[in-house]
């Protein structure tokens, strides 16, 4: 007589939005009344969109077909390869166009920051990011918006790159004018195998080639939110378990010395987990995708943390968005599947999902 074996235990059931069966999502956001936009890098499979907007479950291109056809790298009215989207308290969409398909290095016209408005779906503002802040080897990660900062707002930009310094960059949305911050900074920097070695589906996560010796991930600064008041700036480099925070005055001062910014950081602590993407609700609890895990785990007020979500198909969970409804959206995207990390074989499974679950939060700010 067979004996049935224990599972584990449920957190809170997920709710499958969506399934992708072409190329792979990163980012989510959600409007305050419930539009959902979902972003497709373009990395090692071609998305005929790579900013949609999710209708009766299909992707339509966001906010048309002319912007997800760009001619150029360096095409400064087309998305070149978006990689976070994000609405902010106006409600409008903002897209982070990293300017690297296939991780191309970065021509200048490429990375940018592109406004839409959700009331007439049109564009209404490019910030074409430079060299001197978006340099050829740059890949910018993700990004949040700060409408309380300045005459018109700042935005703050993750480098995530693996291949020079990484930084956050901030970005006067009325001026156009950027900065770079914490460049090279070891709380933007990736950790090597002496203090951090991922694992994911019970399996090293690391960079396996075909030819050569595996490679540590080396990804930096990903990951970002902002603290409710407006005070702190939270990141995380993707190949860490720890996460930090920055003033905001400090980043938003332009005349500041690297040092005094870098004196206003916090080692908040190991987190429990790799993560790919971070949000913030009213309520001052910072939610991160636990990649190791395969889960979705909130820092309280306290710095206590809590599960909640886990769920085997939460595979590579990545971005995150909070509702104005109370719910918090999160894609799955099977990263860590991909062949670079696996010896050249692809073990991604489609589709890829969208889900969502209820929370007693709502956006911060």
């Amino acid at each position: 007589m067979s004996v049935p074996l224990t599972t584990e235990n449920p957190v809170v059931p997920l709710e499958l939005v969506a399934t992708f069966s072409g190329a792979m999502p990163a980012g989510v956001a959600v409007s305050r009344a419930g539009r959902i936009f979902v972003n497709f890098p373009q990395w090692d499979e071609q998305a005929p969109a790579t900013v949609t907007e999710l209708r009766n479950r299909h992707c339509e291109p966001y906010p048309d077909r002319r912007w997800n056809s760009p001619g150029t790298d360096d095409d400064p009215r087309g998305f070149v390869s978006a990689q976070s989207v994000v609405v902010d308290t106006a409600d409008r969409l903002w897209i982070l166009d990293s300017g690297s398909p296939m991780f191309r290095p970065v021509v200048t016209g490429g990375p940018k920051l592109v406004c839409v408005d959700l009331t007439d779906d049109t564009v209404v503002e490019t910030i074409v990011l430079g060299p001197e802040v978006a340099p050829p080897t740059a890949y910018l990660g993700d990004v949040r918006i700060d409408l309380r900062r300045g005459s018109g707002g700042l935005a703050f930009v993750t480098d995530a790159t693996d291949k020079g310094p990484n930084a956050i960059v901030v970005v006067d949305l009325v001026s156009g004018a950027a900065w770079r911050r914490l460049e090279g900074h070891p709380s933007t920097r990736a950790e090597g195998p002496r203090t951090f070695r991922p694992v994911v589906e019970g399996r090293p996560f690391v960079e396996r080639p075909v030819d050569g010796p595996a490679r540590p991930v080396a990804v930096g600064a990903d990951g970002l939110a902002i603290s409710p008041d407006g005070s702190r700036l939270y990141y995380c480099p993707l190949a860490s378990r720890h996460l930090y925070s920055v003033s905001i005055d400090a980043l938003a001062d332009p005349t500041l010395d690297d040092a005094s910014v870098a004196a206003t950081v916090v080692d908040e602590g190991d987190k429990g987990s790799g993560a790919a993407g971070l949000e913030t609700d009213h309520l001052g609890r910072v939610y991160l995708t636990a990649y190791e895990h395969d889960a979705v785990l909130r820092r309280r007020t306290d710095g206590e943390y809590e599960t909640v979500a886990h769920d085997p198909r939460l595979l590579w969970p990545d971005a995150m968005s909070v509702s104005s409804d109370g719910y918090l959206y999160v894609t799955a995207n099977q990263l860590h599947r991909q062949a670079r990390f696996q010896l050249g074989q692809d073990l991604r499974r489609k589709p890829y999902a969208l889900f969502r679950l209820p929370i007693d939060g709502r956006p911060a700010g």
